[in-house]
């Protein structure tokens, strides 16, 4: 069983920057891939970035590859996803989330087990 609490959301002008964290619970948080979807209103989740258990394999949505950096610390129990260069479009509630195969990263909501309650991050234009 994992528990994450996600944290670090707020406004900012476009432009800006935010970084998010994802605080687990539990001994086994390093046997889990990582990742961040988000939804905005009225639309589907949608995957932003993943991570292997290692961190040595990254994936992002092509909307914000270049401008977003998932990370993470085993040591803190905690995954991190720096966003840069913040857009209008980025504007939503953003949910960090453990899936049980730890060596890959899936793009599909169905395959992650836990999710955290979100944060809300709004980008101003």
């Amino acid at each position: 069983q994992v528990q994450l609490v996600e944290s670090g959301g707020g406004l900012v002008q476009a432009g800006g920057s935010l970084r998010l964290s994802c605080a687990a619970s539990g001994r086994t948080f390093s046997s889990y891939a990582m990742a961040w979807f988000r939804q905005a209103p009225g639309k589907e989740r949608e995957f932003v970035a993943g991570i292997t258990w290692s961190g040595g394999s990254t994936r992002y949505a092509d909307s914000v590859k270049g401008r977003f950096t998932i990370s993470r610390d085993n040591a803190k129990n905690t995954v991190y996803l720096q966003m840069n260069s913040l857009r209008p479009e980025d504007t939503a509630v953003y949910y960090c989330a453990a899936d049980h195969a730890s060596f890959r990263v899936s793009f599909y909501t169905g395959t992650y087990s836990y999710w955290g309650q979100g944060t809300q991050v709004t980008v101003s234009s």
